[in-house]
């Protein structure tokens, strides 16, 4: 049961099916106005290291760092395929995009998240994240939580 997590392009269609899943999940958590969510043409850009999980060959989870002008990156798009949980690929996911801003010189790595998600909430938290105010560009949220890792 080998997992490997590398950069890929985002444009795939293992991972547009994901994008339509995380999609379905977030739309059915949150309103419209809460949901963050990036599309494919921004994961494509210069800024952005986008991180494919493959469980024995096959695409099972995603993320992305983008990079700010700012020094700071933020997650984007993170999400496991429900029937490839349990096999810490979250963790595993985290692990290189930490290891990816730390290549890149990023002085912290901060997210958005939905309060109603304590599966990411608490991988975050494992992972050293810690709760902030918003940054730019949101704006409060009682749905949403932000959450920042200093490196």
């Amino acid at each position: 049961m080998s997992v490997e997590i590398k950069l890929e392009p985002p444009h795939q269609p293992e991972i547009l099916r994901l994008m339509d899943m995380s999609n379905a999940y977030m739309a059915s958590l949150y309103p419209a106005e809460s949901n963050h969510m990036v599309d494919i043409a921004t994961l494509e850009k210069p800024n952005v290291s986008f991180f494919v999980a493959r469980h024995e060959g096959k695409i099972v989870g995603c993320c992305a760092l983008v990079a700010a002008d700012d020094g700071t990156a933020e997650i984007k798009r993170m999400f496991v395929d429900p029937d490839a949980r349990g096999l810490r690929i979250g963790k595993l996911m985290m692990e290189a995009l930490v290891g990816r801003g730390q290549q890149l010189g990023i002085s912290a790595i901060r997210l958005e998240t939905g309060i109603s998600q304590p599966e990411a909430i608490g991988l975050y938290r494992k992972a050293g994240f810690l709760e902030i105010e918003a940054f730019p560009p949101y704006r409060p949220d009682p749905l949403s939580m932000f959450m920042e890792l200093k490196l």
